[in-house]
């Protein structure tokens, strides 16, 4: 007869059915400590409020090259540049929720954050050779959230990034689920001056990690 085992080894329904969100916080300003930093600090805290498991990755820390259109990920789906790249393909691919987060440079995204974007081309193709494939699996599920910030107060301030960031989580297999967007910030730390932002970003990260994965 099979030995039970005692309470505390025993696995609980919690255990079972229940799984840890991922969410990936990705820094594209080369500006540590600026405001989008900051608002998205405060978005990974309400994530981790939320019982979420954070990782972050800063895009000026990393030495990416931009995509150079070589056709090498076509048949593939693998990059054929050896650089830091490969060590984030992973982590965007493990992530249920991932938040970019940017200031506006000339009503776009900063270059440290599109050239990541960019070499998610290799992505793209993975997931149109998985399209003429048999399937084992279901569709990858997640969503896509942006953080920017710019100086001025312009009607179409983000809508550039709005359209970039769409098909980037596209790429990935995941919803576009918006974001935070704000104007009229510029020097370094003026978002602080704006606490019903920081509690909108905060709500942005508990929201993004309750959601099912």
């Amino acid at each position: 007869m099979e030995q039970a085992l005692p309470l505390l080894q025993r696995p609980t329904m919690r255990n079972k059915t229940e799984r840890v969100m991922k969410v990936l916080g990705i820094f594209g300003s080369p500006r540590q400590g600026g405001n989008t930093d900051i608002l998205l600090e405060e978005c990974l805290n309400g994530a981790r409020s939320a019982g979420a498991e954070v990782v972050s990755i800063r895009c000026c820390d990393l030495k990416i090259e931009g995509c150079r259109e070589c056709a090498g990920c076509d048949e593939t789906g693998e990059c054929v540049i050896e650089d830091d790249m490969q060590t984030v393909y992973p982590q965007l691919l493990e992530a249920d929720v991932i938040i970019l987060a940017s200031p506006i440079f000339f009503y776009g995204i900063t270059a440290q954050a599109k050239a990541l974007i960019d070499r998610c081309q290799a992505l793209w193709c993975r997931q149109r050779l998985r399209e003429g494939a048999e399937k084992e699996m279901g569709p990858r599920k997640g969503r896509g959230y942006l953080i920017c910030a710019g100086a001025t107060k312009g009607a179409n301030l983000f809508q550039g990034t709005e359209l970039v960031g769409k098909y980037f989580y596209d790429a990935l297999n995941m919803d576009y689920g918006g974001g935070v967007f704000v104007r009229k910030v510029e020097a370094k730390g003026d978002v602080r001056g704006r606490p019903e932002t920081l509690k909108e970003a905060f709500t942005l990260g508990q929201s993004a990690a309750s959601h099912g994965p």
